[in-house]
C-alpha cells in the first residue's frame, strides 16, 4: 500500500480534473442548486402575494421533470405505440420522437427572467415607441374570475409587438405562457422565450406524432392553472381586418377535459396600432398569397440605425397610438352550458365576435378609411367632418380620440400618413399616395367590421 507509483504529469492532471468534476456533481452542484432553488421558491412566494393570480406550481415545475412527465404520460405512451405501428418501425425509434417533440415543446419558466428582465424591457420599448392607451378594461367582470379557473386570453394577432404590449399590460395579474411559432426558434432568442415560459409550435406540421405530444402538453398545462395567451387567427393578419379562427389549440384546451377539471375562461383581448412596424411586409404577402415574410436584417437594422439617429437629434416622434382592449370574460363551463353539444367552431366563433367588438378605434385608422372611402382628395374640413360622422357611428367603448378633439385625431393620423409618405398634402388637399393604397388599406381595414356591424345592426 505504501509503494510508490509513478504516472506522466498529464494523467495526473487528468485524474485530478475527473475527480473534481464527480465531486462537484455529486456533492457541490446539488447543494448549489438546492440553495438557488431555495431562494427562488421564497421570491415566488412573494410575488404570488402581489399577484391577482398566482404562478401555478406547473408552471414552476422543472423542465427536466415536465418532460419527463410528459413522455411516460399515458396518452402519448399510446401515441408513440399508434406511430410506431403506422410507420413500421421499432417503438424505441418512435419514442425518441417523441422525446425530441417534447424537448422542443416545453418551457422552461424563470420568475427571474419573466418578472425582473422581460417585464420592464417590454414597458419600456412598448412606451419608447408608441403612447399605450388602454382602451377598455372591465375590472369588475375579471374581478369577478373563479381564482381556480384557467384564464386564456384570446387575442387578434396585428404585429410582433402583441407579445410586448399584452405581456407588461397583463403583469399585474398573472405570468402568460404563449404558444409561439418557428420564427422564435432562432438562438439565442430560443432560450429567452423558454425562459419567459412561451411553448414552440410548428404550426405546419402534418406528423400526427408531433400534434399529440403538442395536444398533451397544452391539456397538462390547462389542467394545471397555467394562464395562457392565444391567437386564433393562427398568425400575422395579412389585410389589417380579422381572420377566421383556426382552431388547433382551442381544440386542444376544450377538447378531451376531465369531467371535473377546473373551467376555463376566456378573456377577449383586441390590439391595434397607428403603425404595424411590419405592415408593408405582411401586405406583400397578402398580395403574392404566401405566409413567407422574407423582412432580411439588414432592413431591421437600418430601421433601428434610423431611430437611434432621430434619437441622437432630438427629432424623434413615437409612432402614434397603441391601444389594447380587455372584453368580458366567457366561461367555458357556461358555454357548455347554454350550447350542449356544440363544436369547438362555434366557440372559436362567438371568441372571435368577441375579439372584433373591442378593437380599439384609433387616429391613424379612422383617417385611412375616409381617405379610402372618399377616393378623391379632401380638404382637411372636409376630412374632418367625415371623421366626426363616423365618430358618431361607432360604439364609445373601443374609441380613442386624442384630446376627445376630431380635428387633433385628424391631425395625429395625417402626421403619421404623410411622414411615412403614405399620404400627401399640397395645395390645401389631401390625397393618398396610388402605391400606397393598399397600405392605406390596411390601416382602414382594421376598423372596418365595426361599420358592417353597425350597418346589419340598422339594417
Amino acid at each position: 500500500m505504501g509503494k510508490m507509483i509513478e504516472m506522466p504529469l498529464w494523467a495526473l492532471i487528468l485524474l485530478v480534473a475527473f475527480a473534481a468534476v464527480t465531486f462537484a456533481s455529486h456533492f457541490l452542484f446539488p447543494s448549489v442548486r438546492w440553495f438557488f432553488r431555495r431562494r427562488m421558491e421564497r421570491a415566488v412566494a412573494r410575488l404570488n402575494e402581489r399577484l391577482e393570480r398566482p404562478i401555478e406550481p406547473f408552471k414552476l415545475a422543472r423542465r427536466h421533470d415536465m418532460i419527463q412527465r410528459l413522455i411516460y404520460d399515458p396518452e402519448v405512451s399510446r401515441a408513440i405505440a399508434d406511430h410506431a405501428k403506422a410507420e413500421g418501425i421499432p417503438e424505441n425509434v418512435a419514442f425518441e420522437q417523441a422525446k425530441r417533440y417534447a424537448r422542443e415543446i416545453v418551457p422552461g419558466f424563470s420568475a427571474t427572467a419573466y418578472f425582473g428582465v422581460a417585464i420592464r424591457a417590454a414597458k419600456w420599448l412598448s412606451r419608447s415607441l408608441y403612447r399605450v392607451r388602454l382602451a377598455h378594461f372591465d375590472e369588475e367582470a375579471l374581478a369577478r374570475v373563479d381564482r381556480k379557473a384557467t384564464v386564456v386570453f384570446v387575442m387578434n394577432h396585428r404585429s410582433n409587438m402583441d407579445y410586448v404590449l399584452v405581456t407588461w399590460l397583463a403583469a399585474e395579474r398573472s405570468a402568460l405562457s404563449y404558444a409561439v411559432g418557428e420564427w422564435a426558434r432562432v438562438w439565442p432568442l430560443s432560450r429567452l422565450i423558454k425562459a419567459m415560459g412561451a411553448y414552440f409550435i410548428r404550426r405546419k406540421s402534418r406528423n400526427d406524432l408531433y400534434r399529440r405530444v403538442l395536444a398533451r402538453y397544452v391539456r397538462m398545462a390547462t389542467d394545471g392553472g397555467v394562464a395562457q395567451a392565444v391567437f386564433p387567427e393562427g398568425g400575422l393578419s395579412l389585410d389589417g381586418g380579422l381572420a377566421p379562427p383556426r382552431l388547433g389549440i382551442l381544440k386542444y384546451i376544450v377538447e378531451g377535459r376531465a369531467e371535473d377539471a377546473r373551467d376555463v375562461v376566456f378573456v377577449p383581448v383586441a390590439l391595434n396600432y397607428d403603425r404595424v412596424f411590419e405592415d408593408r411586409i405582411l401586405v406583400a404577402a397578402g398580395q403574392t398569397g404566401e405566409r413567407r415574410f422574407r423582412a432580411r436584417i439588414s432592413v431591421v437594422g437600418r430601421f433601428i440605425v434610423k431611430q437611434l439617429w432621430l434619437w441622437l437629434r432630438r427629432r424623434y416622434h413615437r409612432h402614434g397610438y397603441a391601444a389594447v382592449s380587455f372584453g368580458a370574460p366567457v366561461s367555458l363551463a357556461g358555454f357548455e352550458a347554454t350550447h350542449p353539444g356544440a363544436p369547438v367552431e362555434v366557440l372559436g366563433d362567438l371568441l372571435m365576435q368577441r375579439i372584433g367588438q373591442e378593437v380599439p378605434v384609433l387616429p391613424v385608422p379612422l383617417v385611412a378609411r375616409a381617405l379610402e372611402e372618399e377616393g378623391a382628395p379632401m380638404t382637411r374640413e372636409g376630412l374632418e367632418a367625415r371623421l366626426a360622422a363616423m365618430v358618431g357611428q361607432l360604439p364609445q367603448t373601443v374609441l380613442h380620440l386624442p384630446r376627445e378633439d376630431i380635428a387633433y385625431a385628424v391631425e395625429v393620423g395625417l402626421r403619421n400618413l404623410t411622414r411615412r409618405k403614405i399620404v400627401t398634402e399640397a395645395g390645401g388637399k389631401v390625397a393618398m399616395v396610388p402605391e400606397e393604397r393598399p397600405v392605406l388599406a390596411y390601416y382602414a381595414r382594421s376598423i372596418a367590421h365595426h361599420f358592417c356591424n353597425r350597418s346589419k345592426d340598422g339594417a
